[in-house]
């Protein structure tokens, strides 16, 4: 049961800070003239020792946008967050939430930003009423303000009908569902969400894409997120940063990073293409071969592959000669570049 009991605010406001912002590419992004960042990593910098956790990342987003912190283990991804989470001090270099440094004044920038780790501790003999109750009273939500709190993110993540249940006995997706409204409790301008898919259900893993999609489209929330799933990562960002032992390899919009891609490989324009006819062959992989703009063909029995640099006109052309061959194709279709595409392109598989 949520009482009333007072309990005195957490926070002290310091002074306003104006924060200067870095530049960045985003060249097919939304037009953000006259946009404050809401998160901004600056020349930030962590080393433990010799090895550099963190180094000279610098990155920034804005209302509304959500964005993929994508690397491999240990790349730096949980370092940089927990820094931004003030959870972590950097070595050099600062990072700042809607303007305020979170070396500065921490407890400003604990008001205005979410952190969701990739776990987090369940309490036993606690309800899910009495965990939000507890973390809206961390914040120093009283009275009707928290209980209002409370059943508004038990109505957003829909676990009303589990208000009274034991957070240990929740399922994985029930209990990423409570992390997320223990994250939204206090109604943050920015959220940090460290692999909140992790283990989850397919069923579980498109509801929780449907609220981080929310989350920014409606509330207007800047959305910081990683995870090892790209594909599903592609689906629900507008921009990425790539991040490989400690230090960014390339960030901006989706598209960006894969113009970014056809670059590094010298690719003007790339398509991958896959075929289904009633019958293929070795006439059929000597006849591509020696076609222009074709690559890396492979051929099963009812199937070809392979990879074409020439424009969709040219892809036009290729199409029509095959029919006019007499080869029997079904289906003709590029396979569309995706952010897994670009992360293999542009990582080195490097570790610290």
């Amino acid at each position: 049961m949520i009482d009333d009991g007072a309990v005195e605010p957490i926070f002290d406001d310091g002074p306003e800070e104006n924060s200067p912002v870095i530049s960045g590419v985003t060249s097919s992004a939304p037009d953000r003239s006259g946009q404050s960042p809401t998160l901004e990593v600056r020349n930030l910098h962590r080393f433990f020792g010799r090895l550099k956790a963190v180094n000279k990342v610098s990155f920034k987003a804005y209302p509304g946008q959500v964005m993929g912190f994508i690397g491999p283990n240990g790349a730096g991804k949980t370092t940089t967050m927990r820094i931004l989470a003030t959870l972590e001090s950097p070595t050099a270099g600062d990072a700042f939430i809607c303007g305020d440094s979170v070396v500065d004044y921490p407890d400003r920038v604990r008001k205005r930003l979410g952190f969701m780790p990739d776990a987090f501790g369940k309490y036993p003999n606690m309800n899910v009423v009495e965990y939000l109750d507890f973390f809206a009273r961390a914040y120093g939500f009283k009275g009707q303000r928290r209980k209002d709190a409370i059943e508004h993110v038990l109505v957003f993540t829909e676990l009303r009908k589990l208000a009274e249940k034991p957070i240990n006995t929740l399922s994985k997706g029930m209990s990423q569902r409570l992390g997320l409204g223990r994250t939204l409790i206090h109604d943050p301008e920015v959220l940090i969400l460290d692999e909140p898919a992790a283990g989850l259900d397919p069923r579980a893993r498109v509801e929780l894409r449907e609220l981080i999609h929310l989350l920014a489209s409606e509330l207007k929330k800047t959305v910081l997120i990683s995870s090892h799933i790209l594909t599903e990562l592609g689906e629900i960002c507008d921009s990425a940063v790539i991040i490989e032992a400690g230090e960014i390899l390339a960030s901006g919009s989706i598209q960006d990073l894969l113009t970014l891609r056809r670059q590094s490989s010298g690719r003007q324009s790339h398509a991958s293409i896959e075929m289904t006819l009633i019958q293929a062959g070795a006439e059929l992989e000597k006849w591509l071969v020696q076609q222009p703009f074709v690559s890396d063909v492979s051929i099963s029995q009812q199937a070809a592959s392979f990879e074409f640099e020439g424009t969709q006109e040219d892809q036009h052309n290729l199409l029509k000669s095959l029919v006019n061959e007499g080869f029997p194709v079904i289906e003709f279709r590029g396979k569309v570049e995706s952010l897994e595409d670009a992360f293999m392109d542009l990582t080195r598989g490097l570790t610290q």
